[in-house]
């Protein structure tokens, strides 16, 4: 998971990886509720299921909540140490290490003007930190990670919790799970500037294909 750097209190996950994490987490509980219909559908198999869900989700919630914070202090770290190299190289070598460091679009279309101009603030700017750290508001966008995965789960296994019949609760579960990956691709497509309708569909189809194919394995 990249996470870029940023100093800003506010830093927040963007909508892209915010579908990520709700459809991690979707593919996660469709696993087990998926394989009710291959163990049959009884009280102490929909007991068991939802424990392990829950149980699934909370471990990878608090997985992928670590990995953030790891994400984070990669990139700050490579961050500082692009800073120290630009600053300790000639003037040629410094713009180069920019240039290296952007991506192909943005490196296509800034000038040299403009790339010696940000090594020069990189020169101006006071001695960096000898070691990246993490902040308060780091912690509490993790938390948010692992938030996202947890909660993903309820939805999809409340139908079991309110309603008696478990032919019809796992009918209705599949039908949410199949709604919340629609919106979750919707979402996703409109941030990505595509056709958001499309990709809800086609986001559906991977996440059940997904779903199928971790089943198929064991999974």
């Amino acid at each position: 998971m990249s996470k870029n750097d940023s100093s800003s209190k506010s830093q927040q996950l963007d909508p892209i990886e915010l579908s990520s994490e709700v459809l991690f987490g979707l593919i996660m509980v469709l696993t087990f509720t998926g394989s009710l219909r291959i163990s049959g559908v009884g009280h102490d198999s929909i007991k068991t299921m939802l424990l392990a869900a829950l149980g699934c989700n909370l471990a990878w919630g608090t997985i992928d909540a670590v990995m953030y914070l790891m994400a984070i202090l990669s990139q700050r770290g490579h961050n500082l140490q692009l800073l120290r190299q630009v600053r300790a190289a000639s003037p040629e070598k410094g713009r180069q290490l920019l240039i290296d460091a952007m991506s192909s679009d943005l490196a296509s279309v800034i000038t040299d003007t403009e790339v010696e101009a940000v090594r020069q603030r990189f020169v101006q700017l006071p001695e960096p930190a000898r070691r990246t750290r993490l902040h308060l508001y780091d912690y509490r966008a993790a938390f948010g990670v692992f938030l996202l995965v947890f909660l993903s789960t309820f939805p999809v296994v409340l139908p079991f919790f309110f309603i008696r019949r478990p032919g019809l609760a796992l009918r209705v579960s599949n039908l949410v799970a199949v709604v919340m990956l629609f919106l979750t691709g919707y979402a996703y497509g409109k941030y990505a500037g595509t056709r958001p309708l499309r990709v809800g569909f086609w986001m559906v189809l991977v996440g059940v294909g997904m779903v199928g194919l971790t089943i198929a394995l064991g999974g």
